[in-house]
């Protein structure tokens, strides 16, 4: 079981404040990732200077992609992004035809999908998945239990590489030790503490203790 990955997902409305965060946290988390709010504000400019800040890094551009696969990744990965998500509703065609445009594509887990579809995906050549708790849930007083960690663990066991994110804090982490998670995505639990660079350390940290 490898250590999972640390991605900052930034959600933010405007480029300078995406910037003004991405600058003091991204030596210390693994993944960058230009959220959905961020691209349909801003464009492909914040992937193009989270690129020209950080050339090593892998990028995540999160359009959640329903349709046009091949030119929506087309234009991310000239932009710089390493990776792109299609929402999980997108047929195969369209999640084929934006894999072959970028390296790789992550499928968002939203609504009711199937382990049917899932295992489409990976005859597909497709093998990372992000299970979410997503914000309107999160919103309405859901939370994470059981009932995601058997899912997860039925993805991981499948062959995914199974992403987690949804409100994620540091207790968060602890629900899922025994895991094989392959990243943790958050935003606000870091983006919105009173010290970012601080979070994304202990949040790095935990990991670390849980993980080895």
């Amino acid at each position: 079981m490898t250590r999972p990955n640390l991605q900052i997902a930034c959600d933010h409305k405007d480029l300078p404040s995406a910037l003004a965060d991405i600058k003091s946290i991204g030596e210390i988390v693994d993944i960058l990732e230009v959220g959905t709010i961020l691209l349909l504000q801003e464009g492909k400019q914040p992937v193009e200077c989270f690129r020209a800040l950080y050339p090593e890094k892998t990028i995540v551009a999160d359009p959640k992609c329903a349709d046009a696969g091949s030119t929506v990744a087309k234009n991310c990965k000239e932009a710089g992004a390493n990776w792109m998500t299609c929402i999980c509703s997108a047929t195969i065609p369209t999640m084929k035809a934006a894999a072959k445009e970028i390296d790789e594509i992550q499928v968002e887990l939203y609504g009711d999908w199937t382990y049917v579809q899932a295992q489409q995906w990976l005859d597909a050549g497709i093998s990372q998945v992000i299970y979410h708790q997503s914000r309107d849930a999160l919103l309405a007083g859901e939370t994470w239990g059981e009932k995601d960690l058997k899912k997860v663990q039925k993805l991981v066991d499948m062959g995914f590489r199974v992403s987690i994110t949804g409100g994620l804090n540091i207790d968060t982490l602890k629900l899922f030790e025994g895991v094989d998670v392959y990243t943790f995505i958050t935003g606000r639990g870091i983006t919105q503490t009173e010290s970012p660079k601080q979070a994304a350390l202990d949040f790095k940290n935990e990991i670390k203790r849980i993980w080895g």
